[in-house]
């Protein structure tokens, strides 16, 4: 096992740990603050289209079967406007009322701890998330989170459209790094979009399993932790 010259994490459960995601709080957050409403569409309706729009896109959160990332401005324009709803902020505002109402989220443990270990041993950080919200709302997540990152990069899916474990969105980031597929580590908690995919792209896989929602195995032969301490160790 050589020492990665850049590690690249994934964001959900990995580098911050989401409460169960919560559409109709997102959506009620958003009917208060963001959009005037006078036909007082409910948010239970909402939500209740948006599935519906999710199934004509083939989009289904309970499996990774899609590999194409559809922007979540496009999919709000579509959602709101359908409902006669005038939006009073602008997108990036509106989706971060959403998702910080859906699913707060905080780091997950020992996760500030490693990322300063790897900045003092000079290992290069970055990003890429599955994530149909805003490169920009994504970033500004995880900066606010974790503010004493050094991440390069950060690669949101909805900007790029290709999701993992398509091999491309992990060729896009080895070249933006400038850096070999095989110099890569990634640590992800999605057995199949981060491990499997990683690992058949060319990039070395760390399944982090500490802060788990669901228990997706890897296929791929890996590297598996439950606390970013023992990478420490390891590195």
């Amino acid at each position: 096992m050589n020492k990665p010259k850049m590690i690249l994490f994934d964001y959900g459960q990995t580098l911050v740990s989401e409460k169960p995601f919560d559409g109709i709080a997102g959506t009620k957050a958003v009917l208060e603050k963001c959009v005037a409403n006078p036909n007082n569409i409910s948010a239970e309706d909402i939500c209740l289209f948006a599935n519906k729009i999710n199934k004509d896109i083939g989009r289904d959160f309970g499996t990774d079967s899609y590999r194409i990332e559809v922007h979540n401005h496009s999919f709000q324009n579509y959602l709101y406007d359908y409902f006669g709803l005038t939006r009073t902020v602008s997108n990036l505002e509106l989706e971060t009322v959403f998702w910080d109402a859906a699913a707060p989220g905080k780091p997950t443990k020992h996760i500030e701890e490693f990322l300063l270990h790897l900045k003092n041993e000079n290992i290069r950080t970055a990003v890429i998330s599955n994530i149909s919200f805003s490169g920009k709302s994504l970033e500004n997540r995880i900066n606010s989170l974790l503010p004493q990152n050094d991440f390069e990069f950060i690669v949101a899916t909805s900007e790029y459209m290709f999701r993992k474990p398509h091999k491309r969105i992990f060729e896009l980031a080895a070249r933006k790094a400038k850096i070999a597929l095989h110099d890569i580590w990634y640590c992800g908690d999605n057995g199949v979009c981060d491990i499997d995919g990683a690992k058949a792209a060319g990039l070395f896989p760390v399944w982090y399993k500490g802060a788990l929602m669901r228990h997706v195995a890897p296929c791929s032969e890996c590297l598996t932790i439950n606390d970013w301490r023992e990478l420490v160790e390891l590195l």
